[in-house]
């Protein structure tokens, strides 16, 4: 999950040596020393005190079988342990929902930092085809005919401020109603004050009576003008390109390189965790 990094002086503190996470508290994790912070990639302190409060309990923890984790929490979300020992870590807590888990946690907390109620009542739904890597099988990849993109498709729900609230990853050539219709639905299950979702053209029709009458929920249409001429940003549309924008950026994402559906979706909720980690553990800067 970390990305290549160029290396920094090593310097040597108390936060990179020793740890209070659950895995070396009540775990094996003392077994295996922490490297020494030393990319600029590498997890803070800063961040590492938002991120430690906000993690779920492991299963092992709550007599859901298991043996007691032998790598620091903090070392399995931005270090290098053992490949095989990440990706059991991620695959417990994908299959698990933990990886949502701890992303909604984390953007309530966004949330609340930026003067907002934790619980949204407006959000934007849009979706982006990306090329496929050649791990991803034929039957969930497709063509996406009007954008030319052989591969597959991120369907998603962010609020007013860019976070995301829910994400479904198809086939590229799957239809945005069709998507937009399961999508809306868990979307709208998961957050009970959601009254206002904003849309392009494509998602015109009989979903926006459906929305209505199903879930309560106003699918407004926010279209480009006939006269418009060149590149123009539509209101409230480019919040959620600024999301794409970022899961461009982010290198495990740039193109869709996860055999199974479940983990590319997850991807995108460890890709926003990140970045809303990086946003809490900001210092305020105060007005001069």
């Amino acid at each position: 999950m970390s990305q290549s990094c160029v290396p920094m002086p090593v310097q040597s503190t108390a936060g990179t040596r020793e740890c209070a996470c659950l895995a070396h508290r009540f775990g094996n994790a003392a077994d295996n020393r922490l490297r020494e912070r030393r990319c600029p990639s590498d997890m803070t302190d800063a961040e590492w005190v938002v991120v430690r409060p906000l993690l779920p309990v492991p299963g092992w923890m709550q007599g859901q079988g298991g043996q007691p984790e032998a790598y620091c929490h903090r070392a399995m979300l931005a270090d290098f342990p053992p490949w095989d020992r990440v990706y059991a870590f991620f695959r417990r807590w994908r299959d698990r929902g933990l990886v949502r888990e701890f992303h909604d946690r984390v953007r309530g907390q966004v949330r609340e930092g930026a003067g907002h109620d934790a619980l949204p009542t407006a959000g934007v739904i849009d979706s982006q085809s990306v090329k496929a890597d050649a791990v991803v099988g034929a039957g969930t990849r497709g063509i996406d005919g009007g954008k030319l993109v052989n591969g597959r498709k991120r369907h998603v729900v962010v609020d007013t401020l860019g976070l995301l609230l829910g994400v479904m990853v198809t086939a590229a050539d799957a239809g945005d109603r069709a998507a937009a219709h399961i999508l809306l639905e868990q979307v709208a299950a998961a957050h009970h004050r959601l009254a206002l979702v904003w849309a392009d053209g494509g998602y015109t029709g009989s979903l926006i009576e459906h929305c209505l009458a199903a879930f309560a929920l106003v699918l407004a249409i926010v279209k480009r003008s006939d006269n418009m001429k060149g590149f123009v940003v539509l209101p409230k549309r480019w919040i959620v390109e600024r999301l794409f924008a970022h899961l461009m950026r982010s290198r495990r994402l740039a193109r869709d390189f996860e055999r199974r559906i479940t983990s590319a979706e997850a991807m995108i909720y460890w890709s926003m965790a990140a970045l809303m980690t990086r946003r809490l553990a900001r210092p305020h800067r105060g007005r001069g």
